[in-house]
């Protein structure tokens, strides 16, 4: 059975993004972005493969399907980007959003519809964000990679957006970076 894996840069104080879906003040430069390059390929946008060193024909390593809501979706629609991970499967689960072309926009149920995913065939599912979406499936959650940068922004989009539920992932892993930056791997 595939996996789904929220796999999201955040900030010390827990945010993904700012109030305003801004993400420019996570660094987008060093060792971590090298390390996405190259170990996580498909989660690097369609549109700035090359300048990544990304070839374009890359082979998805650990996804072949992205999960975004609105919110994360949006933002670079709004720039003309409008099929960000051409490479991958996209579903965008959303009551408002018109339909893209090269993207699945779903007004289902986000549970329903990563369960549905689950059974399928492929590689894992990438839940890219954003944080009422992860808040939705935090319980379909079998793995969370936190990238943490070394920034604190007080206010924005949290991690998860969702009501008081405490639950336990068990730690795999520690990677640590000269930016600063630290991945967490956690597993249910």
């Amino acid at each position: 059975m595939r996996k789904l894996t929220y796999f999201v840069a955040t900030t010390l104080d827990g945010f993904i993004s700012g109030p305003d879906h801004e993400m420019d003040f996570f660094p987008m430069q060093g060792e971590h972005i090298t390390a996405l390059a190259e170990e996580y390929p498909e989660a690097v946008p369609t549109h700035i493969r090359g300048l990544l060193g990304v070839p374009a024909d890359a082979p998805n390593r650990h996804f072949d399907t992205v999960l975004m809501g609105r919110g994360t979706y949006e933002p670079g629609l709004a720039q003309g980007v409008t099929s960000p991970y051409s490479h991958l499967r996209q579903i965008v689960l959303s009551t408002s959003l018109s339909p893209v072309p090269g993207v699945e926009v779903l007004a289902s149920d986000p549970v329903a519809v990563v369960r549905e995913l689950k059974a399928e065939p492929g590689l894992d599912i990438w839940l890219c964000g954003g944080g009422q979406l992860a808040g939705a499936l935090r319980s379909e959650i079998d793995e969370l990679v936190l990238k943490v940068n070394p920034v604190a922004c007080g206010s924005g989009t949290p991690v998860f957006a969702a009501d008081f539920r405490p639950e336990s992932f068990a730690l795999q892993s520690v990677r640590h970076f000269p930016t600063g930056v630290v991945w967490l791997h956690y597993t249910r």
